[in-house]
């Protein structure tokens, strides 16, 4: 079946779904957008709210409904959402999710994989690392096709950090956060710049001393502080999801950190995690490599060998771990080595 251009489908409809979906309206970023969600009344509730904003929106022409996973057969792009998020007062770290997220996106995979392999799918759904590697390869999904936001929106987070630290526009600061989305993420300072100003410059030239632990820290830490302060994040993967629509959408070509699997870039292999790529509408067009200084070096390897650690124990099979009573947490062997602050989405 052909593809349809501009035809969404999102898949769940909590908070981080109907964000997305209001972003995409507000940003007229589709032709169609399809809700599939396991309570359809819910969905029907979100679809209807944000159908009467096309009247107020003078951009928006959209058809917003709810439908089925047979809907993912012609559409251009699956948002899948779907799986339960950290909540306040729960542990600070992501991987706490996998063992049920990993039954929510085999049960979502098995849905959309009836009717495609041809459609980008971006997973939002925590871990993200971990889901994105596990869903490429029990299912078959082409490499390129298939991936995450992984660190665009902690990426965002620091632009946003470092930015209100020097005292400048968020948009000017380039760099990324790479690696997992999660405790491992690292900054490659020296690819870090503002309008081809280093790092290792911004003393001299902006007057602030920037302190790198403390700026990773925070990036990792903000997501919870959110969750703590409001219950949920919504805002920020909704436009960190967007961005990655556009790029699709128009074919920008834009570099953006997104969690992948590597085919040798860097040395890595059998994971995924978060690489600059150059992305279009067929999906990653390109894995680009950096120029890494030792001490990135060493937090990507640290962010490799944790995130095999946990795909290790996990059947690529069936979707299960090999070790019993997961919930709630890992065993003292996988806990994080960087997990720093307190790292949630």
């Amino acid at each position: 079946m052909a593809i349809e251009r501009g035809k969404i489908v999102i898949i769940g409809a909590g908070h981080v779904g109907s964000a997305i979906l209001n972003s995409l309206l507000g940003m007229n970023l589709a032709r169609e957008i399809v809700l599939i969600n396991l309570d359809r009344d819910q969905a029907l509730g979100e679809a209807m709210d944000a159908g009467h904003t096309l009247a107020l929106n003078p951009l928006a022409g959209c058809a917003i409904r709810v439908g089925g996973y047979e809907d993912c057969a012609d559409a251009q792009i699956i948002i899948n959402t779907a799986g339960p998020s950290i909540r306040p007062g729960e542990k600070a770290d992501r991987m706490q999710l996998l063992t049920t997220n990993l039954s929510v996106i085999s049960s979502v995979m098995e849905g959309v994989t009836r009717y495609t392999r041809d459609a980008i799918f971006l997973n939002v759904t925590n871990p993200v690392d971990v889901l994105t590697y596990y869903c490429v390869h029990r299912y078959d999904y082409p490499r390129e096709k298939l991936f995450s936001t992984g660190t665009l929106l902690d990426t965002a987070r620091f632009h946003k950090i470092l930015s209100d630290a020097l005292k400048i526009d968020p948009k000017s600061v380039t760099g990324f956060v790479l690696g997992e989305h999660g405790g491992t993420a690292f900054i490659p300072w020296n690819t870090v710049s503002v309008c081809g100003i280093p790092a290792d410059r911004f003393d001299a030239q902006f007057g602030a001393v920037i302190d790198r632990e403390k700026t990773i820290r925070a990036v990792k830490a903000s997501g919870l502080d959110i969750i703590e302060l409001k219950g949920y994040t919504s805002s920020g993967i909704a436009l960190t999801a967007c961005r990655v629509v556009s790029a699709i959408l128009f074919h920008t070509r834009s570099v953006l950190p997104l969690s992948v699997l590597p085919r040798g870039e860097y040395g890595l292999e059998n994971v995924a995690m978060s690489l600059p790529c150059i992305l279009g509408e067929n999906g990653i067009e390109k894995i680009l490599t950096l120029p890494l200084d030792e001490d990135a070096e060493r937090g990507m390897r640290a962010c490799d060998e944790y995130l095999r650690s946990v795909l290790h124990d996990i059947d690529m099979k069936t979707g299960r771990t090999h070790e019993e009573g997961w919930l709630g947490g890992y065993p003292p062997q996988h806990a994080n080595p960087a997990c720093i602050g307190k790292p949630v989405s």
